[in-house]
């Protein structure tokens, strides 16, 4: 089977993936499986982990309460993850959504919710994040699915925050070097953060500058809702300093 003939249907799984080993798939892909795409046994697809790669499958059994695939042979070995950060302050549903889809689209490795002076939300659906995230590596190729991490206060965050990684800060006010700048320069492991829809509290904005980790950046002159500047800031940094050179692995 060339690549031009893989199967579209991408799923991840946590179980070994080897030449004739059968897969257990769950209750809920076994109903995407059926009700939504309409397979049947017999069908291809693409089964994938960071540990083993990618791997062409076939389908086995399906049922209501689950079904089976058998990996066939591998497409892609294994790859280094990136190690990229985002930190966001949990903004309303589908403002959040599309920031764990597409921070998981742009390659982040951690997505941390952090709660600040000015979140407007208190609470953080986990569960649906982190299926969002694994519907999103499905779909754009990736081998890994991004961590989503159980929310934080800041001041949480700041104090166990891992030594040699840096804290690009995208503040809306004060001293900040254009992040296009901090991404060229980039020597470390990084991180990002986003505030929230309000900003930053001036307190927290001093408190994040005692830090020698934090590097305060900009996104520009104007003002970007929270979901936007994380986009943004992802897509800078992945072209300037991740893999934003790469291309995906198959023409599907």
């Amino acid at each position: 089977m060339t690549s031009d003939a893989l199967p579209r249907t991408r799923l991840h799984v946590d179980a070994p993936l080897e030449e004739g080993r059968p897969v257990s798939l769950s209750e809920a892909q076994a109903h995407h499986l059926r009700g939504v795409l309409r397979l049947t046994p017999g069908a291809g697809l693409r089964l994938f982990n960071p540990r083993d790669g990618e791997w062409l499958a076939r389908l086995d059994a399906l049922s209501k309460a689950g079904g089976s695939a058998l990996a066939e042979r591998q497409l892609r070995v294994p790859e280094p993850v990136s190690d990229l950060w985002l930190c966001f302050a949990p903004v309303k549903k589908d403002a959040v959504d599309a920031v764990v889809e597409k921070g998981t689209e742009l390659g982040a490795a951690v997505l941390q919710p952090v709660f600040t002076r000015f979140t407007d939300v208190q609470r953080v659906n986990l569960d649906r994040l982190r299926a969002h995230a694994v519907a999103s590596a499905e779909q754009c190729e990736r081998l890994d699915v991004p961590e989503v991490r159980d929310p934080v206060g800041l001041d949480a965050l700041l104090a166990a925050w891992p030594a040699g990684r840096t804290l690009l800060v995208c503040a809306e006010a004060g001293a900040a070097r254009p992040i296009a700048e901090a991404a060229a320069e980039a020597a470390a492991p990084a991180a990002l953060l986003v505030g929230p829809e309000g900003g930053f509290a001036p307190a927290e904005l001093a408190a994040l500058q005692r830090h020698e980790f934090v590097r305060p950046v900009g996104l520009g002159p104007r003002i970007l809702r929270a979901d936007t500047a994380a986009i943004a800031a992802l897509a800078v940094w992945q072209m300037l300093a991740g893999d934003g050179r790469g291309r995906p692995p198959h023409r599907v």
